[in-house]
């Protein structure tokens, strides 16, 4: 139902109806800026990034085929927005480094997870997603925040689905590698707990 209200604003827009376009940018401004923010970890820039990204969708709107949904056209545009920016400032996190895990520390991570009550538990995730290379996060937060399939987030970057597989299991690593690090006293207390 979504898709069909948000193409028949691109037509409005289309036909010359240029105010349809603040329904449109109402729609998807947090959307946008939240990605945003994800991959360049500042809020003005992710502003800046949000304004030119509604900019390029607004002059580009007639080359939107429906191929895809509209989200992910305008996933794909505020990623690749981000990159330039990225690539213009140089400004990439330094890299976090991949720890190899056992099932059992898996298990032990996802055990303090569990005895951790929402609200703190998404704010850890978010604090660990602000530490991680901005793709990265990007990755993440399309994937488990935003409900997008692993062939919606190919398209949003320009890859193939098997590649993003890579990609998801090298970054959930990495999270996991942040989240060790960052649950270490609950963990330490799991233990306790366990040898009791």
């Amino acid at each position: 139902m979504t898709i069909i209200d948000d193409k028949h604003y691109i037509n409005q827009i289309i036909e010359g109806n240029s105010n349809a376009f603040a329904v449109l940018v109402d729609r998807y401004k947090d959307l946008v800026f939240t990605l945003a923010y994800k991959m360049v970890k500042n809020r003005e820039e992710a502003e800046e990034i949000s304004q030119d990204t509604f900019i390029k969708i607004f002059k580009s709107l007639n080359k939107f085929k429906g191929e895809s949904k509209f989200s992910t056209w305008v996933y794909k545009i505020t990623y690749n927005t981000c990159l330039d920016r990225l690539k213009k400032s140089k400004k990439e996190n330094s890299v976090v480094y991949i720890e190899d895990f056992s099932g059992h520390q898996v298990n032990v991570i996802e055990s303090v997870f569990d005895a951790i009550d929402e609200k703190e538990r998404n704010e850890k995730i978010q604090d660990c997603l602000s530490l991680l290379p901005s793709e990265d996060a990007f990755l993440l937060t399309l994937y488990y925040f935003d409900d997008q399939s692993i062939e919606e987030i190919a398209k949003v970057m320009d890859s193939n689905a098997n590649n993003i597989k890579v990609k998801l299991f090298r970054s959930r690593k990495k999270m996991a590698s942040i989240l060790n690090k960052r649950l270490e006293p609950e963990i330490l207390g799991y233990y306790e707990s366990e040898r009791r």
